[in-house]
């Protein structure tokens, strides 16, 4: 086999590769909404209520992102303690048991003061009450109601300049459309580390305040 044959070769695995990879992150559990208004990449919606897993992580916009994704990771992958009611009976005993959770997007990054609060998505199928509790004791769970939110998408790297080019972008595109900011700018990624730069969809989140808007399309 000459060298042309085996880049092609090469190219064409690495392209099946990558759209294997696409379509395995499409089936991950995503946040529920409706889409208010749409603009090329940028969406007014309408998110629905949900549970987080969140950690504060103090450190540069490069590095918190490792750290949170780690600890919540954990977390879900079972650093945790099963929340389960069982009949009395005798004897008493106690033993530890854990539980999986499945991996959901986005995976979200906000500014709070000199640090970041990092979140994860709980499935759907869980409630406060159900989910198993962390045994990290920096990992909380919290109940977010729903929200307004501006977003706009974009793909490629998750460097904090790219990152703050698309959020001004966003603000400006606000300002245009008469919205107001209810908090932060939020960093959304919805794929793993190892999707291929061009695949990834990452987004810009800012809730809005709730006013009188358009139907849901």
């Amino acid at each position: 086999m000459n060298y042309r044959r085996l880049s092609v070769l090469l190219s064409l695995v690495t392209s099946i590769f990558a759209v294997a990879l696409a379509g395995e992150a499409m089936a991950i559990e995503k946040a529920k909404y409706s889409v208010v208004e749409r603009e090329g990449n940028f969406e007014l919606r309408q998110y629905e209520p949900y549970i987080v897993a969140e950690t504060i992580v103090e450190g540069d916009f490069d590095e918190v992102g490792n750290e949170g994704f780690r600890r919540l990771f954990d977390y879900i992958s079972g650093k945790n303690r099963k929340r389960q009611s069982i009949s009395m009976t005798a004897p008493v005993s106690q033993k530890a048991e854990s539980e999986k959770i499945s991996m959901t997007a986005p995976v979200n990054q906000v500014k709070v003061g000199e640090k970041y609060r990092i979140t994860f998505l709980m499935p759907a199928k869980y409630t406060m009450e159900t989910l198993p509790e962390p045994l990290d004791t920096r990992v909380k769970l919290k109940k977010v109601p729903g929200q307004l939110t501006a977003a706009l998408r974009y793909s490629g790297t998750w460097s904090k300049d790219r990152y703050e080019e698309k959020s001004i972008r966003l603000q400006a595109l606000m300002k245009q459309k008469s919205l107001e900011p209810a908090g932060e700018p939020i960093f959304a990624r919805y794929n793993p580390p190892f999707m291929p730069w061009f695949l990834r969809r990452n987004e810009v989140l800012i809730p809005v305040e709730n006013g009188s808007r358009p139907t849901a399309i």
